[in-house]
Parts: structure tokens; C-alpha cells; sequence
């Protein structure tokens, strides 16, 4: 329950203070880990700051030197420590601080199961996800480099990204990579590396040591700053059997300095003779299709058509001519047949005229009702006929009709028979009746 306050009722200040040493004694005793910022001996008790490895906060510890000698070796500032200490609030100055009742070291099997502790929680979020890696650039133009001030990792990335592309330019930060500064060090130049327009991609370069010496490149604010940058970052921490947090959370992992600055920065002389076998197989690849466009082309010119066009054009020429002939000879022949089939059909229709007869000197007699006579027997005496000549005709009259070939007269009306037969279309030729 909240302590009762106004403006008007203001509470007096050792009882505020009062009140917090109730409250933090109420805490008992805790076990606390951290690291060891700073560490100072007065006389037969030893002051300590204990820092949080990852978040930027820190409490005083007040430890008799009889505890933080019970420990071998002592620990030292940088060391990670296990605190037992009860909570204390010195009302007096309104301080508070841990007093410290028993101090240990954090051994390696502990650190190790932190470390995977960390490890999973990390997986678990996807902070360490292949996904989420970057790809490097082919030729970085800046290559920002962390590592330690003049140190050997400095010189192999230096040395071997020089030698393979002399042209590549370094942004070099120095940090501590080492001790209880190293983690707040590096994460700054990451970051001032990230926010560089000009860098393309950034090396975090430290050479061998053991697990405590690597311990700061496994720290979680490092690890979150690397999965937050913009840039590619390449770890190359250690030598290949380190594997620090660093190197998964990377997007490309360097075994070694010297390692770094190859998969950094491209070769020249390697780039120049892929170049080269580029340039040789374009070439080669373009010859050919040139070799058979010009094989194909020079088929085509020798075909006849392009060869010799006008013998084309003449051959053609003589095919219509052929054509054409045919065609005369078949209509002239078609022509000569119907003309022959004519000239028969026309002798027999003029042989069947009954003009042809005429013209021979027969005649053909009409009755005045325009019908034709064919037997005296059945004609009248007095009778008027229409004689029908060649070119012209006449009237007549019956005044006799012979009967037969004899002479014998028959009177006009009679029945007659005879033996011989009447003339063709009953006429009779050279007669004119």
C-alpha cells in the first residue's frame, strides 16, 4: 500500500527514506550475477561496481576482503562473478548497495549452459534465421572493418584485401575486444560503420583466445546490434573451432581474418581471368552463329532460283510456252472437230431440205387450207392448189387427174389405185400441173 501524501501533508524525508529500507529489507537474501566493472581495496573492505552484461545498469557492492579472497584466484574487474549478498539502504545518504556475503567465480560448464541458454532463446526468435541473411556485394567499394587497435587481425585483413584489389578502401574502428569494455566498444563502431553511406559491407575481426577472452562477441546487445544493422556483416572471430554467437547471427561466417578479406574482396587476377574465359566464350559463341548463318546463306545463294535467276525465268518461260501451245493445239483441234461435226450435220440437213428437193425440179402442193397433197385421188375437178416451186410459186386448178403412170384419165373425185409409186413429196419432177 502506497505511503499517504499531499502538498499539503508532505511527508518528512527520513520517513520516505525509512520507509524504502523497510521495503528493500523485505528483499532478503538474493543471489545476483554480473560482471565486475570496477574493484577497489580500503583497508579490510572492497568496493565493487557490478555491471549488467547487457543492459547498461550497474548496483555497488560492499564486500569484506576476507570474502573476495576466499576465491582462487580473486576475482579481478572484467570477471563474471555469482554475488550472495543481502540488500542494504544506508538511510543516512539514501544509498543503496548489496553487501556481500559470499562471492564465486561463474565457472565453464555454467558459462557454457548460459551461452546455449542464449543460443536457443535467440533461435527461438529467429534472430540467428538464414532467411534474414544478406547477401555480400561483389566488389564493395568501402569495407568497414572493427577490430583491435594495431592488431594482427587488422594487418591480415588489411594486407590480403590490398593484395587481392589494390583499388578497395578501409574504414578501419578500433575497439576493445577484450575485457568489460569490449562489448559496448564494438556495438558503437558497428554502428557508426552502419550509418556510414559509403560502407558496403563491415568485418568484425578478432584473432584466437579463450572461451572468457571471446565472451563479449557472445554477448546479447552485440548480438541484437549485428541482426539490426543494415550492412552485411561478416564475423571473423577466433579460428575455426571458436564458434562465438557472433558467427550465427553473421551473414557470413570467416574462419579465420585472412578468410574474411578473401570472401570480402574479390581477386583481380581471378576476376580477370573469368573475364577473359567470358570473353573467349562470347566470342566463340558468336563466330559460330556467324560460321552458320554464313554456311546457311551460302546454301541458299547456290539454289538455282538465286543462282541463275534468269534461268529460272527461262525455264518458267518455257513451261507457259509449252502450256500455251497445248492449249492452242487442243482448241484448234476442238475447234477443227466441231467445225467437221458442223459441215456433216449441215450436209445432212441440206441433203433433207425440202429446198435441195426443190432445186432438183420437184414441187410441192398445197391445198388452199396451206395442207399438203399427197394423192390426186382426193382432189376436185376445178379445184384451186398452191404449187410450190424453188424460188417462187403459182395457182392451179384440177381439170384432169391421171390416174397411175399410163395416161388413163380418171374424172376428178374418183377413187384410183395404180401399181407404180406417187413421186417423192408427192411432186412430180419437170412438171408444172
Amino acid at each position: 500500500m502506497g505511503m499517504e501524501s499531499s502538498a499539503e501533508a508532505p511527508q518528512p524525508v527520513r520517513v520516505v527514506l525509512n520507509a524504502v529500507g523497510q521495503w528493500i529489507g523485505r528483499l532478503g537474501r538474493i543471489w545476483v550475477e554480473g560482471q565486475i566493472a570496477e574493484l577497489n581495496r580500503r583497508g579490510r573492505m572492497a568496493y565493487i561496481t557490478l555491471r549488467d552484461p547487457v543492459a547498461n545498469v550497474s548496483a555497488n557492492v560492499v564486500c569484506p576482503t576476507a570474502v573476495l579472497d576466499a576465491q582462487s584466484p580473486p576475482p579481478e574487474p572484467g570477471a563474471r562473478v555469482v554475488v550472495h549478498a543481502k540488500p542494504d539502504f544506508y538511510e543516512p545518504r539514501g544509498r543503496f548497495s548489496l553487501r556481500a556475503l559470499e562471492i564465486r567465480h561463474v565457472g565453464l560448464g555454467e558459462l557454457l549452459a548460459r551461452l546455449e541458454q542464449l543460443r536457443r532463446t535467440l533461435t527461438a526468435e529467429g534472430v540467428f534465421d538464414q532467411a534474414r541473411k544478406r547477401p555480400l556485394p561483389f566488389l564493395p567499394n568501402t569495407v568497414g572493418l572493427v577490430c583491435g587497435r594495431d592488431s594482427a587481425a587488422e594487418r591480415d585483413v588489411l594486407e590480403n584485401g590490398r593484395r587481392r584489389w589494390p583499388a578497395v578502401r578501409f574504414e578501419v574502428r578500433p575497439a576493445t575486444v577484450q575485457g568489460e569494455r569490449a562489448v559496448r566498444e564494438v556495438v558503437a563502431a558497428l554502428q557508426e560503420l552502419d550509418a556510414h553511406p559509403e560502407v558496403d559491407v563491415i568485418v568484425i575481426a578478432r584473432g584466437g583466445g579463450s572461451l572468457e577472452d571471446l565472451l563479449p562477441f557472445s554477448d546479447e546487445a552485440l548480438v541484437r546490434a549485428v541482426a539490426a544493422s543494415t550492412t552485411p556483416v561478416v564475423s571473423a572471430i577466433g579460428h575455426e573451432q571458436d564458434a562465438p554467437l557472433l558467427d550465427h547471427v553473421a551473414d557470413v561466417r570467416a574462419s579465420t581474418p585472412t578468410d574474411a578479406a578473401k570472401r570480402t574482396v574479390p581477386d583481380v587476377g581471378e576476376q580477370l581471368e573469368i573475364v577473359r574465359q567470358l570473353r573467349d566464350r562470347g566470342r566463340r559463341v558468336v563466330q559460330g552463329g556467324l560460321e552458320r548463318e554464313f554456311s546457311w546463306l551460302r546454301g541458299v545463294r547456290s539454289r538455282p532460283a538465286l543462282a541463275d535467276p534468269v534461268r529460272e525465268v527461262d525455264r518458267l518461260t518455257e513451261q507457259v510456252v509449252e502450256l500455251r501451245d497445248r492449249a492452242r493445239r487442243s482448241l484448234t483441234a476442238s475447234l477443227d472437230r466441231s467445225a467437221d461435226g458442223l459441215g456433216h450435220t449441215r450436209a445432212r440437213l441440206h441433203a433433207l431440205s425440202p429446198a435441195t428437193t426443190l432445186a432438183r425440179g420437184y414441187a410441192i402442193v398445197q391445198r388452199g387450207d396451206g395442207s399438203v397433197v399427197r394423192s390426186a385421188a382426193g382432189l376436185q375437178e376445178g379445184e384451186e392448189l398452191r404449187v410450190r416451186l424453188t424460188e417462187d410459186s403459182l395457182r392451179a386448178s384440177v381439170t384432169e387427174i391421171e390416174a397411175g403412170g399410163d395416161g388413163t384419165s380418171v374424172p376428178a373425185g374418183s377413187q384410183t389405185t395404180g401399181g407404180g409409186d406417187p413421186a417423192p413429196d408427192e411432186t412430180t419432177e419437170g412438171e408444172n400441173p
